[in-house]
């Protein structure tokens, strides 16, 4: 279950990074168009 819980807590966070960067890499591409 720890195993488990800790793997959760990785996907969830992969998942909040996956989103900034593409934010951040839309951001910049409306700034270049």
């Amino acid at each position: 279950m720890g195993l488990l819980s800790e793997f959760k807590k990785f996907a969830l966070r992969g998942n909040v990074v996956d989103m900034a960067v593409g934010i951040v890499i839309g951001a910049a591409f409306k700034s270049i168009v």
